[in-house]
C-alpha cells in the first residue's frame, strides 16, 4: 500500500462557458490543476481532477438562435474546442463534466428540491437591474454609472417573480468559517477582499429565471414556469462531477480533499454563493479555494477588440506543448497577475530549457555514450564536490513538496533549477573530459558522469508534473525501464535509483534555441 493511501486529492478547474473560445486564461487554470493531480499522484494518493463546460444560459441560447440551430447541437460543437485543446496540453483530468449531462442535471434538481422542501427556497418579486453578457442581477446600489459594475456594460430594468435561496441566513456563519480556515480561501488577498465584502449585508440568490424570458436551463423541479439561474446550476458541477447523492460513487471519498483552481473574476461566486449553498444542503466547504490572477499581453489587458487574444493552440505550434506549461508556471508567481510577451518566452526556452537543462542532459549523455559505450557507469570513492550535488538534490525534494502543497509553482521550478545549475556547475568543476585524457582517472570519470545521470533522473521525476512529455523522454534516454508515472517520490525520490549497467541512449535535443527573428508575433 502507498504511503499516503489514506489520503485522497480532488481539484477542479472552473467549468469554461461554452462560448468563449479557449485562450490562454483557460490554459492557464487548466494547467495548473493538471500539475497539482499528476505530482499529488506520484506522491501516491488517489487522485480525482474534474474539468467541464458551463452550457446553458442566455448567452448560449442568443448564440445558438443567431447560428439558427437548437442550443444542444450549439453546444456539442462548442465543446470539442475545449476537450481537443485539452488533450494537446497533455491535461490528465478524470472527467470531463458538462451541464448539459443527466447526471448533472439530476443533481441539480435534487438539490433544488431539498433546499425548497427545507425552506431554504422561497418565491418574491423582483425589481432591479439585468445584466445580459453576465447574466446577473443587480440593486441600483451596485451600479457604476448606471452600469453593470462586473462588465461595465448597459442594463436592462426588470420586474418579475422569482426564486430566491436564503443565502443572507448563512453570514455569520461563513464568516466564521473563512477566519477559522486561514486555507480555505487562497491567496491572503483573495480571503481579505471576501471578509471585506461580507461585512455589508448579504442579499439573498436569486436562483430562477421564467421560461417566457429564457428557456435553456435545468427546470425547477417544483415550477416547471422556470429554469435555474446559470451560476447556480454551474457550481453543482463540482459534486455532480463526482457522483453526489449516487450509491456507489466517489464522492465520499473525494468531496473532503476538494481544491477548487478559479480566476479572481469568479471569486465572489465560489467563496460565498458556493460554501452557503454546501451549508444549505449539509455539506462542508471545500478545502481550499484558489483564486489566481489574469493575464495581461505585453501590457494590455486581453480583448478581442484589441486582437491581442493569446490563442493556446497557435502557442503550441510555435514553442511545443511543455514549453507552454513551463513558461506560465514559472513565469510568474501563481496568485498574481502575469505578463505574457514573446519576447519573455523566447528568453525563457532559451536560457533556462535549452542552455541550463537541455545542454546539462546532452552533455551528461552523450559523455557516457563517448567513454562507456553507452553503459551507465558505477559510482566509486564519493569525494565532497559529488556529495554536495547530492545533498543539494535531497534537500530541494523536501522543499519542493511543501511548495507544491502551497500551490507555489514557480518557488518548486526554481527548486528543480537549483539542481539543474547545480549540475552543470558540477561538471564544469570536476571536468570529465579531461578525466577521460588518463586511464587512472576512468574510475573517477565513472563516478562523475554517474552522479549527473542521477541527479537528471531526480530532475526528470521533479518535472513530470510540469513537463510531461519532457520526463518520459529524459527517463526513457536514461535507460529507466520503469514507468515513470507508477514512481513514487518519497521512495523513488531518493539518491541512487539510477542502476550502474543499464544502458543510455544517444541522446537527442530535448529544447533546440529558438531564433527570436523566425517567430511570429501573432502566434
Amino acid at each position: 500500500m502507498c504511503p499516503n493511501s489514506e489520503k485522497s486529492f480532488y481539484v477542479t478547474t472552473p467549468i469554461y462557458y461554452v462560448n468563449d473560445v479557449p485562450h490562454i486564461g483557460h490554459a492557464y487554470t487548466t494547467i495548473a490543476a493538471d500539475i497539482i493531480a499528476r505530482y499529488k499522484r506520484l506522491e501516491g494518493y488517489p487522485v480525482f481532477f474534474l474539468t467541464g463546460t458551463d452550457e446553458h444560459g442566455q448567452k448560449v441560447e442568443k448564440a445558438a438562435q443567431e447560428r439558427g440551430v437548437d442550443p444542444k447541437t450549439h453546444c456539442d460543437e462548442m465543446v470539442l474546442r475545449f476537450q481537443s485543446l485539452w488533450k494537446r496540453l497533455n491535461i490528465s483530468n478524470n472527467d470531463f463534466i458538462r451541464t448539459t449531462e443527466m447526471r448533472h442535471k439530476k443533481v441539480v434538481q435534487k438539490i433544488l428540491q431539498d433546499l425548497y422542501d427545507r425552506g431554504e427556497i422561497y418565491q418574491e418579486n423582483y425589481d432591479g437591474w439585468y445584466c445580459i453578457p453576465c447574466e446577473r442581477f443587480w440593486t441600483e446600489k451596485d451600479l457604476i454609472e448606471g452600469k453593470c459594475p462586473d462588465c461595465l456594460r448597459s442594463v436592462n430594468e426588470i420586474s418579475e417573480k422569482n426564486y430566491f435561496f436564503r443565502m443572507s441566513h448563512y453570514q455569520s456563519w461563513l464568516i466564521e468559517h473563512i477566519e477559522k480556515n486561514d486555507r480555505f480561501i487562497f491567496p491572503p488577498s483573495r480571503r481579505n477582499e471576501i471578509l471585506g465584502f461580507l461585512r455589508g449585508s448579504l442579499e439573498d440568490l436569486c436562483i430562477s429565471r421564467p421560461k417566457k424570458r429564457l428557456k435553456w436551463g435545468i427546470e425547477i423541479p417544483f415550477d416547471p414556469d422556470y429554469v435555474t439561474y446559470v451560476w447556480f446550476d454551474a457550481l453543482i458541477n463540482y459534486v455532480s462531477g463526482i457522483g453526489y447523492g449516487f450509491e456507489k460513487s466517489p464522492f465520499s471519498q473525494f468531496w473532503p480533499e476538494a481544491i477548487h483552481l478559479i480566476g479572481k473574476d469568479i471569486l465572489t461566486t465560489h467563496t460565498v454563493y458556493w460554501p452557503t449553498m454546501l451549508k444549505g444542503i449539509g455539506l462542508t466547504p471545500p478545502k481550499m479555494v484558489f483564486a489566481h490572477g489574469w493575464w495581461t499581453i505585453e501590457g494590455k489587458k486581453m480583448s478581442k477588440s484589441l486582437q491581442n487574444v493569446v490563442e493556446p493552440n497557435r502557442l503550441i505550434d510555435t514553442y511545443g506543448v511543455d514549453a507552454v506549461r513551463y513558461f506560465l508556471m514559472r513565469e510568474v508567481p501563481f496568485g498574481m497577475d502575469g505578463d505574457f510577451s514573446h519576447p519573455a518566452m523566447i528568453q525563457r526556452i532559451n536560457s533556462d530549457l535549452a542552455n541550463d537543462l537541455g545542454n546539462l542532459f546532452s552533455r551528461a549523455l552523450s559523455m557516457v555514450v563517448k567513454y562507456f559505450e553507452g553503459l551507465i557507469p558505477p559510482p566509486s570513492q564519493l569525494q565532497e564536490v559529488d556529495r554536495g550535488l547530492q545533498e543539494l538534490s535531497e534537500k530541494a525534494l523536501l522543499q519542493i513538496s511543501k511548495q507544491m502543497e502551497d500551490l507555489a509553482y514557480h518557488r518548486a521550478l526554481g527548486s528543480i533549477w537549483e539542481i539543474v545549475s547545480a549540475g552543470n556547475k558540477y561538471i564544469d568543476e570536476t571536468a570529465p573530459w579531461a578525466l577521460a585524457k588518463a586511464e587512472k582517472d576512468r574510475p573517477r570519470l565513472g563516478t562523475v558522469l554517474y552522479q549527473t545521470l542521477e541527479s537528471l533522473r531526480l530532475i526528470a521525476l521533479l518535472l513530470a508534473a510540469f513537463m510531461p512529455s519532457t520526463s518520459e523522454k529524459m527517463w526513457t534516454q536514461l535507460g529507466m525501464e520503469e514507468n515513470l508515472w507508477e514512481q513514487n517520490l518519497k521512495e523513488n525520490g531518493k539518491w541512487g535509483g539510477l542502476k550502474p549497467g543499464k544502458k543510455v541512449t544517444k541522446p537527442s535535443p530535448l529544447f533546440p534555441r529558438i531564433d527570436p527573428s523566425k517567430i511570429s508575433q501573432g502566434a
